[in-house]
């Protein structure tokens, strides 16, 4: 059986939506895996969000074309959890929750707490701001 059946099936039976590489380490040499992963990336059965992280997609009923299976959002917060990065939501969506504020956040923040992160985690145009404490926590540390 050829490596990209392999991987398609186990893909396929997977539940997550969000697909690392290292979870499909064990089907082939990394060499095999990068040829099938680009592979499936250029035919778009899989979307690249990050180094070594790929989504699943699906036929869009609409345009007929594939397109990731789920919400940037949903795609970010699977990344993280896999990850095992604990992130909240950012600032301003903090405040718009807190009905503190009525513009809704447009963009993808999560606030990692002290925790520096730089992975750019990206589908499409649409790529994840991180922010780290905010300057009133800053402040509070300080003595």
């Amino acid at each position: 059986m050829k490596l990209e059946t392999r991987v398609m099936r186990s893909i396929a039976r997977r539940h997550s939506i969000v697909i690392l590489r290292s979870e499909l380490a064990a089907l082939g040499s990394p060499a095999q895996l990068s040829r099938v992963l680009s592979t499936l990336v250029k035919s778009k059965r899989l979307v690249r969000v990050s180094v070594g992280i790929y989504a699943k997609t699906r036929l869009n009923k609409f345009t007929n074309e594939l397109a990731p299976a789920a919400p940037f959002e949903t795609i970010a917060a699977q990344v993280f959890k896999k990850l095992k990065i604990d992130v909240a939501p950012g600032e301003l969506a903090r405040d718009y929750n807190a009905s503190k504020t009525t513009q809704v956040p447009m963009l993808a923040v999560v606030n990692t707490g002290g925790r520096r992160i730089t992975r750019k985690i990206q589908v499409g145009s649409k790529t994840v701001t991180y922010e780290r404490r905010s300057v009133n926590q800053r402040k509070e540390r300080q003595p």
